[in-house]
Protein backbone atom coordinates (compact mmCIF):
# COMPACT_ATOMS: atom_id res chain seq x y z
CA UNK A 1 0.00 0.00 0.00
CA UNK A 2 0.96 3.79 -0.53
CA UNK A 3 -0.42 5.23 2.41
CA UNK A 4 2.78 4.62 4.95
CA UNK A 5 5.00 6.13 2.24
CA UNK A 6 2.77 9.45 1.42
CA UNK A 7 3.37 12.60 3.04
CA UNK A 8 1.17 14.84 3.13
CA UNK A 9 2.32 18.78 2.08
CA UNK A 10 1.62 22.41 1.02
CA UNK A 11 1.93 23.40 -2.29
CA UNK A 12 3.20 26.77 -1.68
CA UNK A 13 2.86 29.47 -4.61
CA UNK A 14 5.95 29.33 -6.86
CA UNK A 15 7.00 26.60 -5.29
CA UNK A 16 9.36 24.03 -8.03
CA UNK A 17 8.38 20.88 -8.28
CA UNK A 18 11.15 19.50 -10.11
CA UNK A 19 13.48 21.06 -12.45
CA UNK A 20 14.35 20.17 -16.01
CA UNK A 21 17.83 18.36 -15.95
CA UNK A 22 17.41 17.46 -12.64
CA UNK A 23 16.57 14.11 -10.89
CA UNK A 24 13.28 13.17 -10.16
CA UNK A 25 13.29 12.93 -6.47
CA UNK A 26 9.52 12.82 -5.72
CA UNK A 27 5.89 11.94 -7.14
CA UNK A 28 3.15 14.69 -6.20
CA UNK A 29 -0.37 13.94 -6.03
CA UNK A 30 -2.38 17.49 -6.18
CA UNK A 31 -5.45 17.67 -4.03
CA UNK A 32 -5.97 21.28 -4.60
CA UNK A 33 -4.20 23.90 -6.15
CA UNK A 34 -2.70 23.92 -10.08
CA UNK A 35 0.96 23.23 -11.29
CA UNK A 36 1.98 24.45 -14.58
CA UNK A 37 5.03 21.87 -16.75
CA UNK A 38 7.12 24.62 -18.21
CA UNK A 39 9.72 23.11 -20.90
CA UNK A 40 13.09 25.73 -20.84
CA UNK A 41 14.65 26.70 -23.92
CA UNK A 42 18.87 27.08 -24.40
CA UNK A 43 18.27 30.84 -24.98
CA UNK A 44 16.56 31.57 -21.35
CA UNK A 45 13.31 31.64 -23.05
CA UNK A 46 9.98 29.24 -21.37
CA UNK A 47 6.43 28.13 -22.20
CA UNK A 48 4.26 26.07 -20.39
CA UNK A 49 3.06 22.79 -22.18
CA UNK A 50 0.26 21.81 -19.55
CA UNK A 51 -1.57 22.41 -16.47
CA UNK A 52 -2.02 19.43 -13.62
CA UNK A 53 -4.04 19.42 -11.03
CA UNK A 54 -6.60 17.46 -9.07
CA UNK A 55 -6.88 15.07 -11.77
CA UNK A 56 -3.11 14.35 -12.63
CA UNK A 57 0.42 13.75 -11.17
CA UNK A 58 3.86 15.13 -11.17
CA UNK A 59 7.07 13.38 -11.36
CA UNK A 60 4.82 10.29 -13.12
CA UNK A 61 7.70 9.51 -15.45
CA UNK A 62 10.18 8.42 -12.38
CA UNK A 63 7.74 4.94 -13.03
CA UNK A 64 10.84 3.63 -15.66
CA UNK A 65 13.14 3.88 -13.40
CA UNK A 66 15.97 7.00 -12.34
CA UNK A 67 15.91 9.65 -14.92
CA UNK A 68 15.95 12.95 -15.25
CA UNK A 69 12.70 15.39 -15.55
CA UNK A 70 12.38 16.83 -18.60
CA UNK A 71 10.14 19.89 -17.86
CA UNK A 72 9.78 22.22 -14.79
CA UNK A 73 6.94 21.89 -12.52
CA UNK A 74 5.70 25.13 -11.02
CA UNK A 75 3.21 25.61 -8.49
CA UNK A 76 0.83 28.34 -9.86
CA UNK A 77 -1.89 28.06 -7.78
CA UNK A 78 -1.58 27.02 -4.07
CA UNK A 79 -2.51 24.04 -2.50
CA UNK A 80 -2.50 20.40 -0.90
CA UNK A 81 -0.64 17.79 -2.08
CA UNK A 82 0.74 13.85 -0.93
CA UNK A 83 3.93 13.11 -1.85
CA UNK A 84 5.90 9.96 -2.38
CA UNK A 85 9.63 9.42 -2.87
CA UNK A 86 9.84 8.17 -6.45
CA UNK A 87 12.25 4.88 -6.09
CA UNK A 88 9.05 4.28 -3.70
CA UNK A 89 6.50 5.16 -6.13
CA UNK A 90 8.49 3.05 -8.98
CA UNK A 91 8.28 -0.27 -6.31
CA UNK A 92 4.46 0.12 -5.86
CA UNK A 93 3.98 0.93 -10.07
CA UNK A 94 5.74 -2.58 -10.44
CA UNK A 95 3.77 -4.65 -7.59
CA UNK A 96 0.56 -3.45 -8.21
CA UNK A 97 -1.94 -3.50 -11.49
CA UNK A 98 -4.14 -1.10 -10.25
CA UNK A 99 -1.36 1.88 -9.79
CA UNK A 100 0.16 0.63 -13.25
CA UNK A 101 -3.08 1.04 -15.04
CA UNK A 102 -3.89 4.70 -13.57
CA UNK A 103 -0.63 5.64 -14.73
CA UNK A 104 -1.50 4.52 -18.15
CA UNK A 105 -4.42 6.61 -18.15
CA UNK A 106 -2.77 9.66 -16.94
CA UNK A 107 0.27 9.25 -19.67
CA UNK A 108 -2.61 9.22 -22.09
CA UNK A 109 -3.92 12.20 -20.58
CA UNK A 110 -1.07 13.88 -20.60
CA UNK A 111 -0.25 13.19 -24.67
CA UNK A 112 -3.76 15.09 -25.52
CA UNK A 113 -2.60 17.99 -23.31
CA UNK A 114 1.00 17.66 -24.73
CA UNK A 115 -0.67 17.62 -28.47
CA UNK A 116 -3.35 19.97 -28.38
CA UNK A 117 -2.03 22.56 -26.78
CA UNK A 118 1.02 22.21 -29.89
CA UNK A 119 -1.44 22.68 -32.35
CA UNK A 120 -3.43 25.44 -30.01
CA UNK A 121 0.40 27.48 -30.07
CA UNK A 122 0.76 26.99 -33.70
CA UNK A 123 -2.87 28.08 -34.61
CA UNK A 124 -4.08 30.41 -32.07
CA UNK A 125 -3.14 34.54 -31.11
CA UNK A 126 -1.90 34.67 -28.05
CA UNK A 127 -4.90 36.69 -26.86
CA UNK A 128 -6.94 33.07 -27.01
CA UNK A 129 -4.11 31.12 -25.32
CA UNK A 130 -3.95 33.37 -22.40
CA UNK A 131 -7.68 32.85 -22.09
CA UNK A 132 -7.23 29.44 -22.09
CA UNK A 133 -4.91 28.75 -19.35
CA UNK A 134 -6.69 31.34 -17.14
CA UNK A 135 -9.73 29.25 -17.82
CA UNK A 136 -7.69 26.19 -17.22
CA UNK A 137 -7.00 27.60 -13.84
CA UNK A 138 -10.29 28.30 -12.85
CA UNK A 139 -11.18 25.07 -13.52
CA UNK A 140 -8.71 23.83 -10.51
CA UNK A 141 -9.60 26.10 -7.65
CA UNK A 142 -12.65 27.37 -6.13
CA UNK A 143 -13.36 31.20 -6.73
CA UNK A 144 -12.92 33.65 -9.53
CA UNK A 145 -9.76 35.58 -8.44
CA UNK A 146 -5.93 33.95 -10.08
CA UNK A 147 -3.27 34.65 -8.11
CA UNK A 148 -0.71 35.43 -11.47
CA UNK A 149 1.37 37.73 -12.27
CA UNK A 150 2.01 39.03 -15.88
CA UNK A 151 5.66 37.97 -15.45
CA UNK A 152 4.19 33.96 -14.86
CA UNK A 153 1.81 34.64 -17.47
CA UNK A 154 4.87 35.95 -20.11
CA UNK A 155 6.99 32.78 -18.69
CA UNK A 156 4.28 30.08 -19.35
CA UNK A 157 2.99 31.53 -22.86
CA UNK A 158 6.68 32.62 -24.11
CA UNK A 159 5.95 36.08 -24.80
CA UNK A 160 7.66 39.71 -23.24
CA UNK A 161 5.76 40.83 -20.27
CA UNK A 162 5.20 43.91 -22.41
CA UNK A 163 2.66 41.63 -24.72
CA UNK A 164 0.96 40.56 -21.65
CA UNK A 165 0.11 43.90 -20.42
CA UNK A 166 -1.35 44.53 -23.88
CA UNK A 167 -3.54 41.63 -23.64
CA UNK A 168 -4.76 42.38 -20.52
CA UNK A 169 -5.68 45.78 -21.14
CA UNK A 170 -7.54 44.49 -23.85
CA UNK A 171 -9.56 41.29 -21.54
CA UNK A 172 -10.03 44.13 -19.13
CA UNK A 173 -11.75 46.11 -21.70
CA UNK A 174 -13.95 43.59 -22.64
CA UNK A 175 -14.95 42.62 -19.31
CA UNK A 176 -12.99 39.37 -19.35
CA UNK A 177 -10.92 40.22 -16.44
CA UNK A 178 -10.07 42.85 -13.37
CA UNK A 179 -6.67 43.29 -12.44
CA UNK A 180 -4.85 44.89 -9.94
CA UNK A 181 -1.16 45.60 -8.89
CA UNK A 182 -0.75 43.11 -6.23
CA UNK A 183 -0.87 40.04 -9.29
CA UNK A 184 -4.44 39.34 -8.33
CA UNK A 185 -7.01 38.12 -11.98
CA UNK A 186 -10.05 38.55 -11.09
CA UNK A 187 -12.30 36.94 -14.09
CA UNK A 188 -15.50 36.45 -15.28
CA UNK A 189 -15.95 32.81 -16.98
CA UNK A 190 -18.34 33.58 -19.58
CA UNK A 191 -16.85 36.77 -20.93
CA UNK A 192 -13.45 34.86 -20.49
CA UNK A 193 -14.23 32.21 -22.30
CA UNK A 194 -15.61 34.24 -24.98
CA UNK A 195 -12.41 35.45 -25.73
CA UNK A 196 -10.68 32.10 -25.28
CA UNK A 197 -9.68 29.21 -28.78
CA UNK A 198 -11.95 26.31 -28.71
CA UNK A 199 -8.85 24.57 -27.29
CA UNK A 200 -10.21 24.79 -23.45
CA UNK A 201 -13.31 23.49 -24.37
CA UNK A 202 -11.99 20.22 -26.17
CA UNK A 203 -9.44 19.31 -23.82
CA UNK A 204 -12.18 19.47 -21.01
CA UNK A 205 -13.87 16.91 -23.44
CA UNK A 206 -11.61 14.90 -23.78
CA UNK A 207 -10.51 14.43 -20.40
CA UNK A 208 -14.21 13.41 -19.42
CA UNK A 209 -13.90 10.89 -22.28
CA UNK A 210 -10.79 9.48 -21.65
CA UNK A 211 -11.88 8.63 -17.61
CA UNK A 212 -15.22 7.31 -18.85
CA UNK A 213 -14.37 5.13 -21.51
CA UNK A 214 -11.80 3.92 -18.94
CA UNK A 215 -13.56 3.76 -16.31
CA UNK A 216 -11.39 5.53 -13.46
CA UNK A 217 -11.18 8.57 -11.39
CA UNK A 218 -8.08 10.64 -11.90
CA UNK A 219 -4.71 9.29 -10.75
CA UNK A 220 -5.27 10.39 -7.10
CA UNK A 221 -7.47 7.89 -7.01
CA UNK A 222 -4.44 5.53 -6.36
CA UNK A 223 -3.50 7.24 -2.98
CA UNK A 224 -5.77 5.75 -0.07
CA UNK A 225 -7.87 7.79 1.68
CA UNK A 226 -5.88 7.49 4.52
CA UNK A 227 -3.05 9.43 2.63
CA UNK A 228 -5.18 12.10 1.45
CA UNK A 229 -5.55 15.61 2.51
CA UNK A 230 -8.91 16.77 4.05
Amino acid sequence: MLAPELQSVALDQDAVLSRADHQIESVFFPHSGAISLMIDMLDGQTVATAIVGHEGAVGIPSVLGPSPSGITAVVRAAGTASRIPASRFHAAFNRSPAIRHAVQIHVRTMLMKFQLGAACNALHPVKARMARWLLHFRDRIDHDVLALTQEALSQMLGVRRTTVTLLMRDLRASGAIKSDRRGQIEIDRSRLAAAACECHGAMRLELEKIFAMNAIQPIASVVPDEGRIP
